[in-house]
């Protein structure tokens, strides 16, 4: 028995779907009234839809600008709903590739009760959190992505706390740059424990500058992807943009100012308060870090771990926690964090009883 229904709430418009029902399997037909983009949107060869099949066990064939799912009924929910995703992210001049479509089926699958799916704008279109800087415009790629741009959007301190790769330190600076290029602060201050030094950089050969860029080179890296280098250059100058480790955060009072804490795992208890009562008026914070990743030494704790603890029900504070299944790198990554995250701890290797650390007796 086939019913036709009409565009359900949250699908974009320009598209109709016509869902027939065969006991508990369900064919889903969605028309794309974008030839070009329904082109993009199945990739070449269809490999995006063969992405859609293989993680929702779905059966998806694409002919012309129409897809035709068919599945159980969940599944053909949530291969609609990640289309639909994907077919906005054309529509707003996006690429998509392969990571896209895996980040869209995670936004499709995700409780909406934890994790803020895609709210509708007035025109029932599917809005995805982005950040905008005149050099690029970053999408988010899974729900948690989306929470947490959403999250820094109210909050003026967040933390986003999770494994290597689900974008915590890029969406926190894209989202810096974008104030500052909004005129929202008139400072960006970036910052990292120099745990490998010991915080002690006065030791280390070379100018200031030259001591602490090894430590704080991901962040550059970040900026420069957002920001162009002439406009990046005239703000270290200036003073507009700042780098620098946590040690100089010290004694200071920071107005106006977005200010990110990177690698905070690696922050003593008094680091991380010290860190965090810098917040000044007009000002936002946002601190990153992988709890699992801790590099101080043996029984130092965690500032982001106690930190995470004692602010979770502190009012203007939010807490984004990211997964293995968050991970925007490549798909490999993801896979090592899990076989990591497996693993049972191992014992500490101590030099034996009576050598010495380099194993002389």
């Amino acid at each position: 028995m086939n019913a036709r229904s009409h565009t359900p709430p949250g699908v974009p418009g320009g598209r109709a779907a016509d869902i027939s029902h065969a006991s508990d399997i369900t064919h889903v037909v969605i028309a794309f009234d974008d030839n070009r983009l329904a082109s993009e949107l199945l990739g070449q060869f269809d490999q995006n839809l063969a992405i859609i099949e293989q993680k929702l066990g779905v059966e998806a064939v694409a002919r012309g600008n129409q897809v035709t799912v068919r599945g159980r009924p969940e599944a053909c929910a949530q291969a609609r709903l990640a289309l639909d995703l994907l077919y906005v992210r054309l529509q707003q001049g996006h690429e998509v590739g392969p990571a896209d479509v895996e980040g869209a089926i995670r936004m499709a699958v995700a409780d909406d009760e934890q994790l803020s799916l895609p709210s509708l704008e007035p025109k029932g279109r599917l809005a995805m959190a982005q950040i905008s800087t005149r050099r690029r415009t970053v999408m988010a790629r899974n729900p948690a992505q989306d929470a947490y741009i959403r999250a820094m959007d109210r909050a003026e301190l967040v933390f986003g706390m999770g494994p290597a790769g689900t974008g915590k330190t890029y969406l926190a600076v894209a989202y810096a740059a974008a104030l500052i290029e909004r005129g929202d602060v008139s400072r960006l201050i970036l910052s990292r424990p120099a745990v490998e030094a010991g915080e002690r950089l006065g030791f280390l050969p070379g100018d200031m500058k030259e001591k602490v860029d090894p430590y704080l080179r991901p962040l550059y890296d970040a900026l420069y992807d957002m920001m162009p280098p002439d406009k990046v250059e005239r703000g270290l100058t200036s003073g507009m943009i700042e780098v620098a480790p946590l040690a100089f955060m010290r004694g200071r009072t920071l107005a106006n100012a977005v200010v990110i804490l990177d690698e905070a795992q690696n922050t003593t208890s008094m680091q991380m308060k010290m860190f965090l009562t810098r917040l000044g008026e007009g000002s936002r914070m946002i601190v990153t870090g992988d709890p699992t990743q801790v590099d101080l030494p043996p029984g130092q704790v965690s500032g982001l771990a106690e930190a995470s603890e004692l602010l979770r029900d502190v009012p203007g504070i939010v807490q984004i926690k990211f997964t293995d299944v968050d991970v925007v790198r490549h798909p490999l990554v993801g896979r090592i964090v899990r076989a990591y995250d497996k693993a049972p701890p191992r014992p500490v290797n101590l030099p034996a009883r009576g050598t010495r650390s380099g194993g002389q007796a």
